[in-house]
């Protein structure tokens, strides 16, 4: 059972519910990853909001290495979708803030990207 206290959050993915965190190696490893030289700046990284899905494989491997889940980031990148791409997602967003928290106001960290809503073509 994850802990938020922790910043540990329950994902289901590949079709098995996982506990996520980042850890301080974790965090350090998505640095070296991303090539931010502080957490701030791999917190600003998330705060514009744009990710690739190389960028949600790194997020949610190094949160399911850091809850405990040896899965190398191939491992991670090879987990079936079976509900499709969203609860991926929802997985490394719910993870950056509880990391990260939820935005810059009151001098906290930039918040970090979330699902755009699909446009209406109308």
């Amino acid at each position: 059972m994850a802990n938020p206290r922790r910043g540990e959050i329950e994902a289901r993915l590949g079709g098995r519910s996982y506990t996520l965190c980042l850890t301080l190696g974790a965090l350090a490893d998505m640095e070296a990853a991303f090539g931010a030289e502080d957490l701030q700046a791999l917190g600003r990284r998330f705060g514009e909001g744009r990710v690739s899905a190389k960028d949600i494989v790194r997020i949610v491997g190094a949160g399911l290495r850091g809850g405990g889940t040896a899965l190398s980031d191939e491992e991670v990148a090879a987990l079936p979708m079976p509900d499709g791409l969203e609860p991926v997602v929802d997985a490394a967003v719910r993870l950056l803030v509880a990391t990260f928290g939820s935005g810059a106001e009151g001098g906290g960290s930039p918040a970090p990207p979330r699902p755009r809503e699909p446009q209406d073509p109308r």
